[in-house]
Order: C-alpha cells, then structure tokens, then sequence
C-alpha cells in the first residue's frame, strides 16, 4: 500500500472532473484524476451527451434527406447498417477520449484508474486491478456524476427493456418501441429510433411534454413529431410491465381508461440518479440531501472544508456545461482565488428536430415570481433564412423586464436554436437591454436575426411582424 500527497484529487473524469483537474494544475497544483472506467469523459463522452449527438446527426440525415423531396429532390429509401453507425458512434467516442487523455498527459495529471472510497476528510483508498493504494490528498472534488432512474415498478430482468445507456448501443432497431418519460432524453432517443425505423410510442405522467421547458417553445416540436411517432400519450402512467415471448406487455392507464400493449423493446427515460453512495462519505462531515444529492455552497464546497463537489452529484440542473463552469470554480476556490459559482443563465438544449433551448427565466418562471415581464415572441415564419431552408416552423422569444427592458430569459425552438442560444446567454449575464440587441446588426438571411427582431419587438415594432399601434 504507497501513500502520494496531492494537493487536488478529482473523483470523476466527466466534462467537470476533468476539467477541474486540468485547471488546478493549469493553477500550479498536483493533482490526480481518478475514474473506475478504463477511458476518460465520464457519462457525457461514454454513453451521453456525445454518442447521442452522434446519433441524432444521423437521424437529422435521414429525417433531410426525407424533406428533400419537397424539393424535387429524391432519394431512394435508406439502407440503415445499424453495425456500421454504432460502430461510427463508438470511433467518435475513441477520438475524443484519446483527447482527453492526451491532454492530461500534457498537463502532468496523474490518472488512476480505480474504485475510490474516503477513509477520512483527507485520505483515499483506491482499490482497481494494481491492487490497493492510499492518496493523502489536501483537498478532493467530487465529481462522479449520475445513472439512469429505474422506478422499483417498471424494474424487468429481460434486455429488451432498456435505459439511455444501453439504448445508445443500438442492440437492434425494434419494430416497435416504447419510450416511459416524455423528457429530453426520452425525445432525443425517440427521434434517433424514429428516424432509423422504428414505430415509436411515447408515454408521458405529467399533462404536457418537457415538463419543464417553456410551451411555448414545445408546441413546435410536438407538433412534428405527433406526425413523426406513432403516438404520444400525455398524463397516462406505466403501471407495470411484463415480459412475454411475443415482447413487453406494458400496462398503461391514461384519460381514456387501462389497457395492454405489446412493444419490442421498452426505454425506460424517467430521470437521474447521483452517484453519491460507496464513496465513504460517512467518513467524513459531508452532508447528502433527501434525494441524494451532495450539498454545497455558493463555492462548491461541502461541509467538510476539504471536499468540494460539482456536477451531477450536487443536483439540477444535470447538464455538462454546468458542471464545468463549477469544475473551474473549484480548481480556483482550492487555489485561493476569488470564485463563486452565481451564473445569471444556465442555457438548457433539447437537440430534437426541431431542437428546444433557453436561458434564464421562463414567462412562467418570471410570472410565478411576480416580475414585471413584457413578453416578445418573433415566428420564424417570418424569417427569410427559415423559409430559405423550408422549416418556417420556430420561435424566438424574449422576457424582458417591464421598465428597463433588460432580458431576463431567451427562448428558441427551432433549426440550430442550441447554438443560437449562446447570444441569449451572453444577453442575460452582461445585463443587456432589448434595445441593445435590436441595435447590434444581425448578418442577413441567417436565423440569428430572429433574435434581433425579437428585441425589436420590444419597442412595439419589427420589420418582419406587422403589430397594430391600436
């Protein structure tokens, strides 16, 4: 059993563990990355948000080259090789990984790969196929993310019902599928199964989809893919499934009475889970939330003064830009400098097709807190860019505050809206006025001027949007 002194050790290689470790030693201080799997990235590069993203390209190309038609452009119906496209997703995944990896090489982080446990505030117990080791470390973050939530009443020993995880595997392209949870990443696999060829049925508890995302922005999007999937059934539960020699029997009990139906194979896309037991934390005075979730303050820092976390393990939002902006955070908080992690705008993506993406408050956010909003709303069937591309079928809008003007929350759905959102972003943390978008000159046709005549809209006028001074 060896003993290393690290000033940081970062317990999750993720898009914030990672990043933690690369800027405290960006920062001067040793550090180590530790992670039990055998490649770095953690869910998001592994089985997430990058092998998804993968897949939904694909589907975008199948779902394009459908639309061409009406463009007197006509192909022949796809030849899906799905060995051939996994096999794609995983080389992506590979690329990326030997990335990471490089960069901690060129960095100095000592990565291990290993099963982790605290044996006190300060000590860990590293256990993987070398044997046992012990790290004396000044201070560790926690970064180990978070797994697919199973309800103990849809729990089936059979592979035919899947999570995220194993759906991003493609083990076969079922006739026909049931997706349990109308979230993102219900939608997002839905649409990637859909396009591939499968009969896709989405059943959703609560009354409406993206429960909660702006409906506004939803509507769009709903309304493609009621002509897409087979079916969408809203405030209807799953009360059980079984497993039967013809596929999964699932239960359904919705508005319109209970009744069976026989699918393929069954996602399960309900949620997540922190990964915050088997680390040892009873070894230390870290506190964990009813839910599991691992509380901090406004620094990151748990209640041992030793221990910082971000991410996943410290609740929502559970998205991987968020849980790099608290990676830099901590690396800086332990390196003494002055941090807090206090963003105005967390922007959330939905990369469906349409996708979905905002920033900062909601008009039902805002409503609920008794701010003064004006409301702007820009159609795309306005746009020149969108017409152009034959999908007239977004939105841009704005809540803006009453008096001052200043915008409180962007919102997009619409072709390209998760990387239109970025000036939304940027909008809302410099405290910028609607006025000020309006004046900055959007290059034209392109679909970042819906933003602009969004603003525009503030002072009662657009160019695009005719509005009666009645």
């Amino acid at each position: 059993m060896a003993e290393s002194q690290y000033d940081v050790a970062v317990i999750g290689a993720g898009p914030g563990g990672y990043t933690a470790a690369f800027h405290a030693a960006d920062l001067g201080l040793r550090t180590a990355l530790i992670d039990q799997e055998p490649q770095l990235g953690g869910v998001c590069l592994l089985r997430g948000c990058i092998p998804s993203k993968a897949l939904l390209h694909a589907a975008k190309l199948v779902a394009d080259a459908a639309d061409a038609a009406s463009w007197g452009i006509h192909f022949e119906k796809p030849r899906i090789d799905h060995e051939a496209l996994r096999g794609r997703t995983k080389a992506v995944i590979g690329k990326l990984t030997k990335g990471v990896r490089t960069l901690a090489n060129s960095r100095k982080v000592d990565v291990f790969q290993a099963r982790v446990a605290f044996a006190n505030a300060t000590t860990l117990t590293l256990s993987g196929a070398n044997g046992t080791r012990t790290l004396s470390c000044a201070h560790t973050i926690l970064a180990t993310g978070s797994r697919p939530a199973v309800p103990e009443s849809l729990k089936l020993d059979d592979p035919r019902v899947m999570d995220s995880t194993s759906a991003l595997d493609l083990p076969d392209i079922p006739g026909r599928l049931l997706v349990v949870g109308g979230g993102y990443i219900g939608l997002e696999l839905g649409t990637v199964y859909d396009a591939l060829g499968s009969g896709v049925t989405v059943i959703e508890m609560l009354p409406r989809l993206l429960n909660g995302a702006d409906p506004d922005l939803v509507r769009p999007l709903q309304q493609r893919l009621q002509r897409r999937f087979k079916t969408i059934m809203l405030s209807t539960k799953v009360n059980k499934l079984e497993s039967r020699q013809d596929g999964i029997a699932a239960t359904l009990t919705g508005p319109e009475g209970t009744s069976t139906e026989i699918f393929d194979r069954v996602l399960i896309a309900v949620g997540r889970k922190a990964n915050s037991e088997h680390l040892g934390l009873e070894h230390t005075k870290v506190a964990i939330s009813e839910k599991g979730f691992v509380q901090v303050d406004c620094q990151l820092r748990t209640a041992e003064s030793t221990i910082l976390a971000i991410g996943d393990v410290v609740g929502e939002p559970m998205l991987a830009h968020k849980a790099t902006h608290e990676g830099l955070v901590a690396a800086r908080v332990i390196a003494g400098k002055q941090a807090t992690f206090d963003p105005a705008a967390i922007p959330a993506v939905v990369f469906t097709d349409p996708e979905i993406a905002w920033c900062g408050l909601t008009e039902e956010a805002a409503k609920a807190a008794g701010r003064a909003i004006k409301v702007t709303r820009f159609p795309w069937a306005a746009s020149g860019r969108a017409t152009t591309v034959g999908r007239n079928d977004g939105l841009t809008k704005l809540m803006c505050d009453t008096e001052s003007g200043r915008i409180l929350g962007v919102g997009i759905c619409g072709v390209g809206a998760g990387e239109l959102i970025a000036e939304g972003v940027l909008a809302v943390e410099m405290g910028a006025v609607a006025e000020d978008l309006a004046a900055s000159i959007h290059p034209h046709p392109t679909l970042s001027e819906t933003v602009m005549e969004a603003a525009e809209l503030f002072q009662g006028h657009a160019t695009h949007v005719y509005t009666s001074k009645q």
